[in-house]
């Protein structure tokens, strides 16, 4: 352990995530002070792996920030919430103008944007940074959304891109997101289009399973031979690798052996919440977070199977056995790639609504490059989302980009059929349904929502508007006609 110049960083919390960040700074040659709550985790990380590292430990917050150079640059790495606003006001004494605390947890976007006018105030600068790629992206190259005064992002510029996740061309996967809590709220995005790609996946799994009897084996040689086209991502190249594994204790299928209750951290949830406040319609991502929730009803579950009926098991005999199997894969495969466009379409369409509610400026072309490589959601589908918004800065909708038309035009009809046949042997498939839905509603001219007001006027006299005329109406709906 290193002790003697000054730090360049200092990094709070020495959990897996904050564990791994730190060495990832420290290798990418930036000398690094760390501080954690407990001590003794402090020693076991300095005399562990950061062993013979250029890394300096505070055993108090006081002594930690002694070890930083001015501006300090403090990152907060502990559990989102309370705990992030413990650290802050233990900090704000301690340090000087300029100074900066970034947050890379998993925030809430509107926390950092009190946060942010809290530090500002103390005459400090606050970057709510959101951090994807999990633990091995952490240490070897995430992507990092920071969000926060520019003249912040300046100085941590140099930093943010020797240890940000580097996309095939060699451009880092960091920008400057905007002001206040834009960097946590894109990562709330990046999240909600996660759960999204999560379900889809798993629903066209389940699709395999039951209508054409599938192994986890069989179903994985699917998944491998998908990422080699369209549809190549980190999500299916880890979905093949489950689905592959064979458990050392019973030869079986490992994935066959979990149990089906998904858990959820809350960033799919707040990502619907505030499409709701918006106004900007994500139902695929909706469909993801009830899912989630739906699966953790296990014991209700099992009881509702012995008493709610699908359909007729002779009729789906009689169906499965008429399927063409590359047929139906081929229908999957381009299903899911439409849905997952229509997805991508709901998230950017978010992105674009809070962009102009909060005047943050987002740039959506910018954030689909960041995205390209290091988080979760990384995939070859994000350098043409790049490129459309590069060409269009203010594309309304992605689902209406140039190089997208063919795709989601052909593949609506693929994804149609595999909504159709789920329907039709009783298998859930709500992300697909609700893709569709969302391209179907888009592209209708007339919507009954005619209908939808007519009744509003009926019981609340919410009045409507008319095709034919201008003006604003009200109709007394169970009066006599005037004769």
């Amino acid at each position: 352990m290193t002790t003697t110049a000054a730090r360049h960083v200092g990094v709070i919390g020495l959990a897996v995530m904050g564990e791994n960040l730190a060495l990832n700074i420290e290798r990418n040659g930036f000398p690094i002070a760390v501080y954690n709550r407990t001590w003794e985790r402090t020693e076991e990380f300095i005399n562990g792996r950061a062993s013979g590292l250029n890394v300096a430990a505070g055993k108090t917050l006081p002594e930690f920030v002694a070890l930083l150079e001015r501006p300090r640059r403090i990152i907060i790495m502990v559990k989102a919430g309370a705990p992030v606003d413990a650290v802050i006001a233990e900090l704000i004494p301690l340090l000087q103008e300029g100074d900066m605390i970034i947050d890379g947890g998993n925030s809430l976007f509107i926390d950092s944007e009190r946060r942010s006018k809290e530090v500002e105030a103390a005459n400090l600068h606050f970057v709510g940074m959101g951090i994807s790629g999990g633990e091995e992206g952490a240490l070897w190259g995430p992507s990092l959304m920071p969000g926060g005064p520019k003249q912040a992002y300046i100085l941590l510029e140099p930093m943010l891109q020797a240890i940000a996740a580097k996309a095939e061309d060699g451009e880092p996967c960091v920008t400057h997101i905007g002001p206040g809590g834009s960097g946590h709220y894109v990562k709330m995005i990046h999240n909600g289009i996660e759960y999204g790609d999560m379900q889809l996946i798993a629903e066209s799994y389940d699709v395999m399973r039951h209508a054409l009897g599938m192994t986890a084996p069989q179903i994985a040689a699917v998944f491998a031979e998908w990422n080699k086209g369209p549809l190549a991502s980190y999500l299916i190249e880890i979905t093949a690798e489950v689905l592959a594994y064979t458990d050392p204790e019973t030869g079986a299928p490992l994935v066959d052996l979990i149990l089906d209750t998904a858990e959820q951290k809350g960033t799919g949830r707040w990502t619907s919440q505030n499409a709701l406040e918006l106004g900007s319609p994500i139902p695929t991502i909706d469909a993801a977070v009830f899912a989630r929730t739906m699966s953790s009803m296990k014991e209700r579950r099992v009881a509702a199977s012995q008493a709610l009926k699908g359909p007729n098991p002779e009729d789906i005999a009689a169906m499965t056995s008429r399927i063409d199997p590359p047929r139906l894969l081929g229908y999957l495969e381009r299903g899911l790639l439409f849905a997952k466009i229509s997805s991508y379409a709901q998230g950017m369409a978010l992105l674009r609504a809070a962009s102009d509610s909060y005047n943050w400026g987002l740039d959506l072309a910018e954030i689909a490059r960041i995205w390209r490589a290091g988080c979760i959601i990384r995939a070859e589908l994000l350098e043409p989302i790049r490129a459309a918004f590069g060409a269009q800065p203010d594309l309304e909708n992605l689902l209406l980009s140039i190089g997208f038309l063919d795709i989601v035009n052909e593949g609506a009809g693929a994804c149609r059929s595999v909504v159709t046949l789920a329907r039709s042997i009783g298998v859930p498939v709500p992300a697909h349904s609700a893709s569709l839905d969302y391209f179907d509603s888009y592209r209708t001219a007339a919507l009954p929502a005619n209908l939808t007001q007519g009744q509003r006027d009926y019981f609340g006299a919410h009045t409507y508007r008319r095709i034919d005329k201008p003006g604003i109406f009200h109709t007394e709906w169970n009066a006599e006609p005037a004769s």
